[in-house]
């Protein structure tokens, strides 16, 4: 895709406003059962302004979508920032994730599930949380308070498990929340990778 010569424009307040107010509303109700008129109506707006946003109601909900996983990116390096031990930090990680989640209802996951744009953006930041965890991995080796280990590998499969938390699957088939889902990751990635000398 061709860069515009033109910066691009930043958000209005009131576009930033709107933006977090479909957030919440998608969050609690997911997106695919509305239409732009249904949108303009709930959050007392005209259809023009909404077009502001986004083009189409696809392209907003990729929009909102995106918003969300990018709130969370940010949160979660706030959450670990000044944290120095590699097991504080990945503990506080995978809780940040859960933490975060728990705000999204079923109906949302689902409609992400179900809508591949949507979709992309949700693996891309499940992609991003699996780079993160193996920095996490890496440092706590070089410390000394993680075996050595493949990095890589573990990352990944805690990535897989990260994405079948995030879309139902790990609950549904374990009976489980997200919130115990992702406790039980962190104790099995700490338990599993600590040194003995941490673990005694």
């Amino acid at each position: 895709m061709t860069e515009s010569r033109t910066p691009r424009r930043q958000p209005t307040a009131r576009q930033r406003a709107l933006l977090s107010e479909l957030e919440a509303l998608f969050l609690a109700e997911g997106f695919s059962r509305f239409t732009l008129d249904d949108l303009a109506a709930r959050l007392h707006c005209s259809k023009s302004t909404l077009y502001a946003l986004a083009p189409s109601k696809e392209q907003l909900a990729v929009k909102v979508v995106a918003h969300f996983f990018k709130g969370a990116a940010e949160l979660l390096e706030e959450r670990i920032g000044g944290i120095d031990d590699a097991r504080k930090i990945l503990g506080e990680y995978l809780a940040g994730i859960s933490e975060y989640l728990n705000r999204a209802s079923a109906a949302f996951m689902t409609d992400i599930a179900e809508f591949a744009p949507a979709r992309d953006a949700y693996q891309l930041n499940s992609r991003a949380a699996a780079q993160r965890i193996r920095s996490f991995i890496d440092r706590g080796v070089t410390d000394g308070v993680f075996r050595e280990v493949h990095a890589r590998l573990i990352a990944e499969m805690a990535g897989l498990i990260i994405e079948g938390i995030q879309t139902g699957v790990v609950g549904q088939r374990a009976g489980v929340t997200d919130a115990e889902a992702f406790t039980a990751l962190s104790e099995l990635l700490l338990g599993g990778i600590a040194t003995k000398n941490v673990l005694n």
